[in-house]
């Protein structure tokens, strides 16, 4: 293809340069110079000339006679299109040539061919290049196995170094041996002059045998005084005594101090949970907080007020039609709950409100919390939060804050277990969010009561932890397990109910005290309206679950606020597994989360009607799970 660009004249024959192809065209221009006058001058006309060009193309302007097909091809087939080579008489002398000139491929190697055959020189100078360039070929394969020898080699060469590096250091060693050894024998010949010495020595000391008698009986009176000392020693030693019992005494006084104190700690402790139970039970049994999801351009709606100087209410204005249609006329639908949270509020002021609640789950009271709104009204933010610590929601912060705190009750005598389960209300069919088998072999769940309202879900799988970061991560599963969907009204749309239960045990073995209880934390699925959202095949059957369930739910707020005789528990799923928290021994509290768009004025109106409903209802005093 490359040589459809040249003049028919030329012919490029891709050959790389070297110094072999520079030797065999020297070669083929000394046999040409070699022959006879006469025959140079007869091929001068033909203007026989060979070209090896390595990365550029010969400028049109020089006249080079083209090569005819045979010689060309095997040009190309060498695979060095940067390489050109032309030779050959023109076509025109080429053609009355008589056929005896052209070579034939059979002429041996050792058969000089004739100056004037350059098309054949050419031939057996391609054969050469292909023969130097398969060696070339085998001369790097050589090279690339020599490369890797001379690796293994290295590798090799620096083991050796190292172990002749340890060599040296075990000869400097053993060079510091020898020089021991060394002092050691001139040592040994210092001490056997010392010896002879000494046994010279040993014939005086017999001479002063009798100054040492002299001495000894020095020594015996020296004696004698030590015993006298002896005996002040032993009247130290009783006094010593004498105050090591005092010191006893000291140390059993302080014992029963601490142990006295001990006992103040417990009792103050145990006066800090009740005092902390009578103000969980002044705030009321159930408790309705109030939180208004931010816009998201910013700001709030017109129709939501907040009252600067109350907490605790919330206004509803709505501006509608007088009857006569000339004037507009506001109404106001007025609110109370226990704390209205407004849209600037942030995680952590808002999970302030619920600390004390959730203390109460360490002195062994049931707590359960629960948000409730339409779509896209903030209650998973609220719950769940965000993945970053300042973003975090009710639910991490609640576990971190009861790790946190048992850590510092375990400085008291106290022990604690936790097991944490993680279960969702789809279609009103209970689905575990811990599950990790295949979606084909999940096992059915069913909802079984004690004689204390307390259940358990079967075939659920419940997981011990020990810290807060376990819980975090149980949390992302069941994330990834928990049905969403985007809808008309939000783009990421819960289409069930989540129920996160932490079961807590907890045990005294010095006050042989004991106490277990639950935290139960829910986010409810979103309330819709068909209109609004346009559900179609499955949302719609999500949506008329979902919107079923809370009507349930509501009916059972209702049934509990007129203090009905029998609360239909059983009517769905949902109030069937929340049973213990809305109408048995628990400390409960409810999210109101709200949405304030205008268009939301309806679902909003709703929302705070339900919150109100369940801030009136009275489930009795919760008392503790100790023995």
């Amino acid at each position: 293809m490359e040589n459809a660009d040249l003049p028919k004249a030329v012919s490029r024959l891709p050959l790389p340069m070297s110094s072999t192809k520079r030797q065999l065209l020297a070669n083929a221009s000394d046999n040409s110079e070699s022959q006879p006058a006469q025959k140079r001058q007869r091929k001068e006309p033909e203007a026989v000339a060979a070209t090896i060009v390595g990365t550029k193309r010969l400028p049109a302007s020089s006249a080079r006679p083209p090569v005819s097909p045979a010689v060309s091809k095997p040009a190309r087939a060498m695979g060095h299109p940067a390489a050109t080579v032309a030779a050959g008489p023109s076509r025109g002398a080429a053609a009355k040539r008589p056929a005896a000139t052209v070579p034939k491929a059979g002429v041996s190697a050792g058969t000089k061919r004739p100056s004037w055959d350059l098309k054949g020189k050419v031939a057996d100078m391609q054969g050469k290049l292909t023969a130097y360039q398969n060696k070339v070929k085998s001369s790097d394969q050589s090279n690339e196995s020599l490369k890797a020898a001379v690796t293994e080699k290295d590798v090799i060469i620096r083991a050796q170094q190292s172990r002749l590096s340890e060599c040296e250091a075990e000869l400097k060693v053993l060079y510091g041996v020898q020089a021991d050894l060394q002092n050691m024998t001139s040592n040994n010949r210092e001490m056997e002059r010392q010896l002879l010495h000494l046994e010279q020595e040993h014939k005086a000391t017999e001479t002063l045998a009798e100054d040492l008698e002299r001495e000894l009986q020095s020594l015996k009176v020296k004696l004698s005084v030590a015993e006298s000392s002896l005996a002040c020693t032993q009247t130290n030693l009783t006094c010593t005594q004498t105050t090591l019992r005092e010191t006893e005494e000291k140390l059993t006084s302080c014992q029963e101090t601490v142990a006295r104190q001990r006992d103040e700690i417990h009792s103050g402790e145990m006066a800090r949970r009740c005092l902390h139970n009578v103000i969980q039970e002044l705030k009321g049994n159930i408790r309705v907080f109030c939180r208004v999801r931010p816009l998201l351009a910013g700001g709030m709606g017109g129709h939501i007020q907040l009252p600067a100087h109350d907490d605790k209410t919330l206004i509803l204005a709505k501006s509608e039609e007088s009857h006569t249609g000339r004037t507009d006329t506001q109404k106001n639908y007025s609110f109370s709950f226990d704390k209205v949270f407004g849209p600037h509020s942030s995680q952590q002021e808002v999970f302030e409100e619920l600390s004390l609640l959730i203390q109460s789950a360490l002195d062994g009271y049931n707590v359960c919390c629960f948000a409730y709104g339409q779509t896209g009204s903030g209650k998973t933010h609220t719950m769940e939060g965000e993945d970053s610590e300042d973003g975090w929601g009710v639910i991490p912060r609640a576990v971190q804050q009861v790790f946190q705190a048992a850590r510092k009750l375990e400085e008291k005598g106290w022990q604690f277990s936790f097991t944490a389960s993680f279960v969702e209300i789809y279609n009103e069919t209970l689905r575990d969010l811990l599950y990790t088998g295949k979606a084909s072999n999940r096992p059915e769940h069913e909802i079984r009561k004690s004689a204390d309202n307390t259940g358990t879900v079967t075939n659920l799988t419940y997981k011990k932890v020990t810290s807060e970061d376990q819980v975090i991560d149980l949390m992302a599963l069941a994330n990834q397990n928990r049905a969403t969907a985007q809808t008309s009204v939000n783009d990421r749309s819960s289409r069930s109910h989540s129920v996160f239960q932490l079961d807590i045990g907890g045990e005294n073995t010095g006050r042989d005290l004991k106490c277990n209880s639950t935290l139960c934390l829910v986010d409810l699925a979103g309330s819709e309206r068909v209109q609004k959202s346009q559900p179609q095949g499955d949302r719609f059957k999500e949506m008329t679950a979902i919107n079923g369930s809370l009507t349930k739910l509501g009916i059972v707020i209702t049934a509990l606020a007129n203090k009905e005789n029998f609360i239909p528990y059983r009517n769905s799923k949902l109030t069937y597994l929340l049973q213990g928290c809305l109408g048995g021994n628990s400390k409960t509290l409810m999210f109101a989360n709200i949405s304030p768009e205008t268009d939301n004025f309806g679902e909003t109106l709703n929302s705070l009607r339900f919150a109100s409903k369940v801030n009136c209802c009275v489930i009795g005093t919760a008392s503790a799970n100790r023995k």
